[in-house]
């Protein structure tokens, strides 16, 4: 486990000497991407300027919302961005030598580096969250925050299991970089409260297809009160997404018949 860490913070230090390198390219990026949230804000600001609530949404709650599904993916942004390289891999043949490294390959194409200007959506998503909670008027309980970050948690682990099964796929398509655009639609989708589905949608995106655990349910801990019934649910739904990935990966890397041949 000592080595693990070793070469976790290794990973970290040489990400964040790349992006120091040019100093003014990583602060215009964290610029950028705070600016993309506050662009998000203005959006929100025009909508619930003629009504002042949307499937019992009220506009503090959308901030909370809006806040935590920028959060959830400026987290794993930063800290899987290398998932999205799985495919370069496999084309330039690198791949090869990934496995045959004395780590394992999966941690290694999951943390090999850090996307560090991804932490301007998040610092401009916790000023969101703030603007949220003082506009609704809302104070979350000890036991409500912890389901919060728990929940945060689940989502980031959803939202990792689905992004490395999907780019592990380039071992049998070999040209699938475009699939990220497919994870962000999942979350302008999730941008939005589940509650304007009909029923029958809403199941389906809790139950089936766990969209529901990417922002709203969480950020419902804090606006409609603690539901320790749907905490297990996400805890489940993540558990079980990360055995199903961790199986997929090590299915895909069996069956890889290196660059070579």
């Amino acid at each position: 486990m000592s080595r693990i860490w070793r070469v976790y913070r290794t990973f970290w230090v040489s990400s964040l000497a790349r992006e120091l390198e040019f100093r003014a390219n990583f602060l215009a990026k964290l610029l950028q991407n705070a600016t993309w949230v506050g662009f998000s804000l203005l959006v929100l600001l025009a909508i619930y300027r003629n009504t002042p609530s949307i499937a019992n949404w009220g506009r503090g709650e959308a901030f909370i919302l809006v806040a935590t599904c920028f959060a959830m993916s400026a987290l794993f942004s930063a800290m899987f961005f290398s998932l999205m390289e799985i495919p370069e891999h496999i084309r330039r043949g690198t791949l090869d030598y990934i496995l045959t490294k004395p780590l394992d390959s999966q941690f290694w194409v999951s943390m090999r580096r850090f996307n560090f200007d991804r932490l301007g959506a998040l610092l401009a998503g916790i000023v969101m969250l703030v603007i949220g909670l003082v506009q609704s008027g809302l104070h979350p309980s000890f036991w409500q925050w912890v389901a919060y970050l728990l929940l945060i948690k689940v989502a980031i682990a959803l939202f990792y299991s689905a992004n490395l099964i999907m780019m592990t796929t380039a071992i049998w398509l070999v040209r699938v970089d475009n699939l990220w655009v497919l994870g962000e639609t999942v979350l302008d989708i999730a941008r939005y409260p589940i509650d304007i589905f009909p029923m029958s949608v809403r199941r389906a995106f809790t139950y089936g297809i766990p969209l529901a655990f990417l922002a709203t349910v969480p950020a419902s801990q804090l606006t409609r009160g603690l539901n320790l019934i749907h905490v297990g649910i996400g805890v489940a739904w993540a558990l079980g997404a990360l055995l199903a990935s961790r199986l997929f990966w090590l299915y895909a890397t069996r069956n890889y018949a290196s660059a070579s041949s």
